[in-house]
């Protein structure tokens, strides 16, 4: 067991959209011969074929809309990848898998420094206590100078930048890297349009220095300002002080292979995790795991329905009979896959670390937990607090049953949040997102998955708090307000804007109004 969980290194990448984060999936997958070509010279948004992109609307825009999983084997270890949606409208399913890795690699963009979203997510990683490793992608196009991005790394973060590698060329201008640790000059060389591995050649410093002359030099000069003296501190980069730095272009897999040997060396194994109570589960406790995401509809020949199961410690086996901590019942687990996309692989033994993906386990919802033998129940996975809400209407009265089941189903995956009241009555849910796009997956879904066009009729509401059944009363006349509930059972008290919530506050301070997420002990708010 200590052996099996000290082999499984499980991160997610996190940034901004369109930084490259499915293509950094697809490059690391290449180097590690899981797939034959990967990257592309104009990057995703024109090849729109991503592997680990398997929803019709990933592929038609070109980004990562649903998070996937991927495990392969590289040196003596076992790589669980974590793709994650970078647009800001799915900060939830990014939050659920932040919950699920032991580490994260965060990537950023050359050009942009460290963007909204990502910064977002860096503090999602923070209260997690989640070591991030920072890769600066797509230096072979034009970008920032490398000084300035660790200085803006240092600032807004509060790390301190560890380089590992330090590229070699002005961005734009992409020749290799110095690899700090084995003191060598790694040149790469672009082949076939950049979709396969790069060629790598291996020069001293002094033959770095003659074949490349001052742009050599001036490299070597900017990493040792940022090094400083100081040596490379793991411990610091584990307790999340510190960020170990890397330089790559995905696209044209260079630096790659550097990122995978990082992973190897420094990321943390699966190790015990905490359970609700604050203390730690071992990783050689009998098995126990829980849900980080739920999904429907990969496989549209078999409409099944996937639960994705980080496993905590223990073996899993196929077949192996669990129980369900929520309600006490037991189930057998027959349905045992590895998950990538659309593609899956029967998996008939699982290690703290590793991803299950149970398929037909349909009772399965985000943040339940499972066990056998000795009970455990993992930290819930809060909500996020929506701000856009709009009310959903069947297009089509004859087919309300079809209408009602996709609602119910996308609520169950965690798409979408859904409220309802007496008043409004259960024709009309109205559905509540943290961000826009949110309401078009779940209108594609709807006409693709389940035969059952709708249309939205939009609310003013975009503040909701926490509240009780008793508020529904209190607030049923106060204009710009309205309580509903949520289909876990809570009530959520909805508002135009600050201005009603504060007039609230004021003429009603008998109403409890509590920030969604703060509920939990480990959420922020977010």
């Amino acid at each position: 067991m200590a052996r099996e969980s000290s082999r499984r290194r499980t991160f997610a990448v996190i940034s901004h959209p369109d930084a490259g984060k499915s293509t950094l999936t697809e490059a690391l997958a290449l180097h590690a011969r899981v797939i034959g070509t990967a990257g592309a010279t104009n990057g995703k948004e024109n090849r729109r074929e991503t592997v680990s992109d398997w929803m019709q609307m990933e592929k038609d825009r070109g980004i990562s809309i649903s998070s996937t999983a991927l495990q392969f084997a590289y040196r003596d270890t076992v790589i669980n990848l974590l793709d994650t949606p970078g647009h800001a409208d799915f900060s939830e399913d990014t939050y659920r898998v932040l919950a699920a890795v032991d580490c994260a690699v965060m990537l950023v963009d050359a050009a942009k420094g460290l963007e909204t979203q990502t910064m977002k997510l860096f503090e999602v990683c923070r209260s997690r206590n989640l070591p991030i490793i920072t890769v600066i992608n797509k230096w072979d196009r034009p970008g920032l100078d490398p000084l300035a991005l660790m200085d803006e790394i240092t600032e807004r973060t509060g790390l301190a930048p560890m380089p590992l590698t330090w590229a070699v060329g002005i961005a734009g201008d992409f020749r290799g890297v110095w690899d700090l640790k084995k003191d060598e000059y790694v040149k790469f060389e672009r082949q076939n349009s950049g979709a396969s591995l790069a060629k790598e050649d291996h020069f001293t410093p002094e033959e770095a220095l003659a074949a490349e002359g001052e742009v050599w030099e001036d490299s070597l000069g900017e990493a040792e300002l940022v090094i400083d003296g100081r040596e490379f501190d793991r411990d610091a980069f584990l307790a999340a002080k510190a960020t170990p730095i890397l330089f790559s272009s995905a696209a044209l897999n260079f630096g790659v292979k550097q990122i995978l040997d990082a992973l190897v060396d420094l990321a943390p194994s699966a190790g015990p995790r905490e359970d609700k109570e604050g203390e730690l589960r071992p990783v050689d406790a009998p098995f126990s795991g829980f849900v980080f995401k739920v999904q429907a509809g990969m496989n549209k020949a078999h409409r099944d329905h996937v639960a994705f199961i980080r496993v905590c410690s223990g073996i899993f086996e196929r077949g192996m009979v669990v129980t369900h901590s929520n309600t006490g019942k037991t189930f057998a687990t027959k349905y045992a896959q590895h998950l990538f996309g659309r593609e899956r692989e029967v998996i008939d033994q699982a290690w703290p670390g590793d991803v299950v993906g149970l398929v037909n386990a349909s009772a399965l919802r985000v943040g339940d937990s499972l066990y056998v033998e000795e009970p455990v129940e993992f930290p819930p996975i809060p909500f996020f607090s929506p701000e856009h809400f709009r009310v959903a209407r069947s297009k089509d009265p004859s087919r309300y049953k079809q209408f009602r089941r996709g609602i119910d189903q996308l609520e169950h995956e965690g798409i979408i949040q859904v409220l309802r009241s007496d008043r409004r009555g259960d024709q009309a849910p109205v559905l509540a997102a943290v961000g826009p796009m949110q309401f078009e997956v779940v209108e594609d879904r709807m006409t693709q998955d389940f035969n059952a066009p709708m249309r939205y009729e939009p609310l003013n509401y975009s503040l909701a708090r926490l509240t009780t059944p008793d508020a529904a009363e209190i607030l049923a006349n106060v204009h710009g307000a309205e309580v509903l509930q949520r289909t876990d059972g809570a009530f959520l008290a909805l508002f135009n804007d600050i201005w009603a919530l504060k007039r609230v506050e004021k003429n009603h301070p008998e109403v409890s109004l509590t920030v969604i997420g703060t509920e939990s002990p480990n959420s922020r708010g977010y």
